[in-house]
C-alpha cells in the first residue's frame, strides 16, 4: 500500500530531469522570495499512521506541504527530489536509523543546509526540554504534540532564513 502512494506522488523520471515548481535546485539564496509559499516538510518515519497524522495536521494549518516517506532507505532520494525546507526524522527505524540518514543529508551539497528535527520515543519530554540535541539537531519526543511541533518547525525555519539574509 505504501508503494502505491509513493509511486503516485513521486515522479517516475530520473531525479535530474525533475524539479518542483518554484523550487531552488541548489541553494536557498532566494529564501525570502518563498515567504508566501507553503513550506515543504519531509517527514521520515517507518510508522505510516504517525506520518499520515502529522501530515494532515500540518497541512491543515495552510502553511505546509508535507511529503511522507516511510522507507529509511528512500529518505535521501525523496529529500533530493522534494527539496524540503525542513526534515522531520525519526531516530529509530529498520535498516537505516535517523543518524545515518542525517549524515547522508549533511554530506549532500544540495541538502546539507536543510534543517532537521529528530523525532524520538527514546527520551522523556523533560530531557527534550533540557536543550539536549542529537548530532546538533533539536528533537521532539513521541507522541508528538502538534503545537510544539509547529513552534519548533517555525523556530528552525526562521533561524535558517536568518542564515541566508
Amino acid at each position: 500500500m505504501n508503494k502505491v502512494i509513493e509511486a503516485n506522488f513521486l515522479p517516475h523520471q530520473p531525479e535530474d530531469d525533475f524539479s518542483w515548481p518554484h523550487s531552488t535546485p541548489t541553494s536557498r539564496v532566494n529564501e525570502t522570495s518563498r515567504v508566501n509559499e507553503k513550506r515543504r516538510i519531509l517527514i521520515v518515519d517507518n510508522d505510516t499512521n504517525a506520518t499520515h497524522l502529522v501530515r494532515i495536521l500540518l497541512e491543515k494549518t495552510g502553511q505546509y506541504l508535507v511529503l511522507e516517506e516511510n522507507s529509511s532507505t528512500m529518505a535521501h532520494r525523496s529529500a533530493r527530489i522534494f527539496r524540503p525546507d525542513l526534515i522531520l526524522l525519526d531516530v529509530v527505524m529498520p535498516i537505516r536509523d535517523g543518524g545515518e540518514i542525517a549524515a547522508q543529508i549533511r554530506a549532500d551539497p544540495e541538502l546539507q543546509n536543510t534543517p532537521i528535527i529528530f523525532l524520538t520515543a527514546l527520551v522523556t519530554p523533560t530531557e527534550a526540554k533540557a536543550g539536549v540535541h542529537i548530532d546538533g539537531h533539536p528533537f521532539l519526543t513521541k507522541p508528538i504534540n502538534i503545537q510544539e511541533l509547529i513552534s519548533t518547525i517555525d523556530e528552525r525555519l526562521s533561524a535558517q532564513a536568518k542564515l541566508f539574509d
